[in-house]
């Protein structure tokens, strides 16, 4: 997850309505410097964050604590240690693939093809979300749609067009980032068809590990308005020394919050 960690915030970066972009955009060479700039300080080469996620459905609410590492765009552990019902429930990214570790039945299940679309612990996140998370750079073409102040604040908007290669499931992103300091403030996710899908929005901008991050972020689907998945930092650590090796199906079934 634009953490769960870096993850999540990683998996967060990614979308506002703009003018119809051309057939064949050209990459603004400024534009991709500033976005990458921003995917570096929300990423970090390795991380380990401590967050709470809040998820509203039509029917139910439930609050999770979770612990998270990551390294890199290929490999992530995500350890629920909040409420005690779901404590031990664990999630391993590792490439392309995702597994999730159950305790009550002390099984490791494999997240199959045709279950990637699938929430991720009932949450606004899907288990591809988790699989596909992207360098920005590398799979967008990306513009400049905005520069100016809005609100009382200079920003920029950028409009991220896939690739015709890259493996994403957007049509179009859109992220706009406060000129200042280089946070990103919202960004919205078009299907190929050019709806809107989905909304992120960030907020709460606190310096963890010697940067300054957004520590929350709230994910709505548009055709469910009253629906949120809503994550909350506690703390963040960037560039943590981790092996390769951490990311396990061994670790996963061992790992522990401490």
């Amino acid at each position: 997850m634009r953490a769960l960690i870096g993850l999540l915030l990683a998996l967060a970066l990614g979308a506002g309505i703009v003018a119809a972009e051309p057939s064949a955009p050209v990459m603004d060479d400024r534009a991709k410097e500033i976005v990458d700039r921003v995917d570096q300080i929300m990423r970090g080469d390795s991380s380990v964050a401590r967050l709470t996620m809040e998820i509203q459905s039509k029917h139910w609410k439930r609050t999770l604590e979770a612990k998270a590492w990551s390294k890199g765009t290929e490999r992530a552990l995500i350890l629920i240690v909040k409420p005690v019902k779901e404590t031990g429930t664990a999630t391993l990214k590792a490439e392309d693939n995702i597994w999730n570790y159950l305790p009550k039945v002390e099984r490791v299940i494999k997240i199959p093809s045709s279950m990637m679309m699938g929430s991720w612990m009932g949450s606004h996140f899907t288990n591809d979300d988790l699989v596909k998370e992207s360098r920005m750079i590398r799979d967008y073409t990306i513009t400049t749609s905005f520069e100016g102040e809005r609100d009382g604040t200079d920003v920029w908007e950028f409009t991220l067009i896939p690739l015709e290669d890259a493996a994403v499931v957007w049509g179009k992103v859109v992220l706009e980032v406060r000129q200042g300091d280089y946070m990103p403030t919202w960004q919205n996710y078009y299907d190929e068809d050019g709806e809107l899908v989905r909304t992120l929005r960030f907020g709460a901008y606190k310096e963890m590990d010697g940067r300054l991050v957004p520590t929350e972020m709230e994910v709505r689907p548009v055709d469910q308005p009253d629906e949120y998945t809503r994550v909350l930092y506690q703390s963040l650590d960037f560039d943590v020394a981790l092996d390769d090796g951490f990311f396990s199906l061994r670790n996963l079934r061992g790992l522990r919050a401490d």
